[in-house]
C-alpha cells in the first residue's frame, strides 16, 4: 500500500513539472520510438499535458512501446507505427522528434556515427518534407552539428525549408552544465542556470559560466573552472564508458529532449517569452563560415522568432568559442556535402 501511494505521489510530481498552459490540439511524433532514447522520450511526452496525441514510429518495436505507454493515465492518445507506415505516423503531426540512429560505443566519437546516422536522418527528413512539411522538426540524432544541416538541405531541395522550424536539440549540454556546476558549488541545479552555446560535441560545446551568478564565482584561471568546462564538453563520454558498450546517454537525453519539446509546446500555445537554446541556422558567426550555431532563441507560435546574441563573455570564453568555430565549420560542411551528394 505504501509503495502504491509513493508511486501515485511520484506520478503527480512528474506531471506538475510540466506547465499547465491550456491545451491545444498538438500531435507529436517520435521517429525512432523503439530505441534507447525513443522509449523514455515517449514516456515523458505521454506525461506532458500539452501533448494531445502521440505518434510513435520505428522500423521495429514502436507498436509495442505505444501499447505500453498508452496505459498511462493522461489524456493523450497514442498510436504506434511499423516500418512501412511512416506516412501515417507523420500525418497531422505538428512537432516531429528524430532520435533514430545508432548509439555511441566506447572509443567512438559523434563523428564516427556519421555514415550510419546521416543516411537515417536524410531518409526521415525526406518523408517529413513530403508528408508534413510545415511541422517543427527537432533533431536529436548525432552528430547534431552535421545532421541538422542535412535536414535543412533535404527541405531546401524539396522547396519547403523553414529555418525557424528546424531545431538541433542541445538542451542536454545545458542540463549537464547546471547539474555539474551545482555539484561543484553546492547549489540547487534548478537555481543554477548556465547558458551553453556553440554546437553539440566536444570542444564545440561552450558553457558561458561568467553569465551565471553561481558560475562567475569560479576563477577562470583555476583548475576547478577548466575541469568543469571539460566535464560539460565531454560529459557524454562518462556515460558511454560507464555503460561499457551497452549504449550512450539515453535517459538524460530523453529528459532534455522532452524539456525542449515542452518549451516549444508552451510557445506554440501562445506563451510569451519562452527562451531556450537550440542549434539552428544562425547569423551570429555566418561571416566566419559557420552557418549553424547553438544559442538562446526566443520561441513563438511559428517557431523561432529571435536569435539572441551571446552577450558579455570573458576572454577565456572567447578563446573557447575561437576553438569551437573551426570544428563546427568542419562538422556543418560535412553534413552539407553529404546532403548535396545524396539523390
Amino acid at each position: 500500500m505504501l509503495l502504491a501511494r509513493q508511486s501515485i505521489i511520484h506520478s503527480r510530481s512528474l506531471l506538475r513539472s510540466f506547465s499547465t498552459t491550456p491545451i491545444r490540439q498538438t500531435k507529436v511524433a517520435v521517429l525512432g520510438a523503439g530505441g534507447g532514447i525513443g522509449q523514455p522520450l515517449s514516456l515523458l511526452l505521454k506525461a506532458d499535458p500539452l501533448v494531445s496525441a502521440l505518434s510513435l514510429y520505428d522500423i521495429r518495436g514502436a507498436p509495442g512501446v505505444a501499447a505500453d505507454v498508452s496505459h498511462i493515465d493522461t489524456q493523450s492518445d497514442v498510436q504506434g507505427f511499423a516500418q512501412d507506415q511512416v506516412a501515417q505516423a507523420l500525418d497531422g503531426s505538428k512537432i516531429i522528434l528524430i532520435p533514430a540512429g545508432v548509439p555511441r560505443k566506447p572509443g567512438m566519437t559523434r563523428d564516427d556515427l556519421f555514415n550510419t546516422n546521416a543516411s537515417i536522418v536524410r531518409d526521415l527528413a525526406k518523408s517529413i518534407s513530403e508528408h508534413s512539411p510545415d511541422a517543427h522538426v527537432l533533431v536529436i540524432s548525432n552528430p547534431v552539428n552535421s545532421t541538422v544541416p542535412i535536414v535543412s538541405e533535404v527541405f531546401k531541395k524539396a522547396g519547403n525549408y523553414q529555418s525557424n522550424r528546424l531545431y538541433g536539440i542541445t538542451t542536454l549540454d545545458v542540463v549537464r552544465a547546471s547539474r555539474f556546476l551545482s555539484s561543484v558549488r553546492g547549489t540547487d541545479p534548478v537555481e543554477t542556470p548556465v547558458t551553453v552555446v556553440g554546437g553539440h560535441s566536444g570542444v564545440t560545446i561552450v558553457p558561458l559560466l561568467s553569465q551565471s551568478p553561481v558560475g562567475k564565482a569560479l576563477s577562470q584561471d583555476s583548475e576547478d573552472w577548466s575541469s568543469l568546462v571539460h566535464r560539460i564538453q565531454f560529459g557524454g563520454d562518462e556515460v558511454v564508458k560507464a555503460k561499457d558498450g551497452a549504449g550512450s546517454a539515453t535517459l538524460s537525453m530523453a529528459y532534455a529532449a522532452a524539456k525542449f519539446t515542452h518549451a516549444l509546446l508552451r510557445a506554440l500555445n501562445g506563451e510569451k517569452g519562452v527562451i531556450t537554446p537550440t542549434f539552428t541556422e544562425s547569423p551570429l558567426f555566418k561571416d566566419q563560415g559557420v552557418s549553424f550555431f547553438s544559442s538562446n532563441v526566443e520561441l513563438g507560435p511559428e517557431g523561432i522568432t529571435k536569435i539572441h546574441p551571446l552577450g558579455s563573455i570573458s576572454p577565456a570564453e572567447q578563446k573557447l568559442i575561437e576553438n569551437a568555430l573551426p570544428e563546427l565549420k568542419k562538422n556543418i560542411e560535412k553534413g552539407l556535402k553529404f546532403a548535396d551528394n545524396s539523390p
